[in-house]
C-alpha cells in the first residue's frame, strides 16, 4: 500500500523530516493536513476563550481526522504517527509552518 518504505529508526528529527515530507507528496493530502492543523488551532482557541475544555478532544479528532483521510484516500500509505508519534506530531507542525512560509506548496 505504501509508496515509500517505512523506516523503523531515525537518529534525529532532522533525519526524520525528509522522510515525513516524502510521505506527504500528494497535494490534497497536504491540504487536508493544513486544514486539520488550522482546526486544531481553532479548537484550542475556543477551549481557552470559552473556558470549555470539551473543545480539546475535538481538536485531536479534527487534526488526526483530516490527516488520516489524506493518508488513507490520497497518499495510500500508513500515517507515520503509528510508528513515530512524537516525530510525526513535530513534522505536522513544521510542515504547517513551512506551508505558511511558502517552503512547501499546497
Amino acid at each position: 500500500m505504501a509508496h515509500t518504505a517505512q523506516r523503523d529508526h531515525f537518529a534525529s528529527f532532522a533525519e526524520f523530516y525528509p522522510f515525513y515530507l516524502e510521505e506527504h507528496r500528494n497535494l490534497t493530502s497536504r491540504r487536508l493536513h493544513f486544514i486539520g492543523s488550522l482546526g486544531v488551532i481553532g479548537c484550542v482557541a475556543m477551549a481557552i476563550a470559552m473556558a470549555d475544555w470539551w473543545w480539546l478532544p475535538l481538536a485531536v479528532i479534527c487534526g488526526y481526522g483530516f490527516a488520516w483521510v489524506g493518508h488513507f484516500f490520497f497518499e495510500k500509505n500508513r500515517p507515520a504517527t503509528f510508528r513515530h508519534p512524537v516525530y510525526s506530531l513535530m513534522g505536522d507542525w513544521v510542515m504547517f509552518s513551512d506551508i505558511c512560509r511558502g517552503r512547501v506548496s499546497i
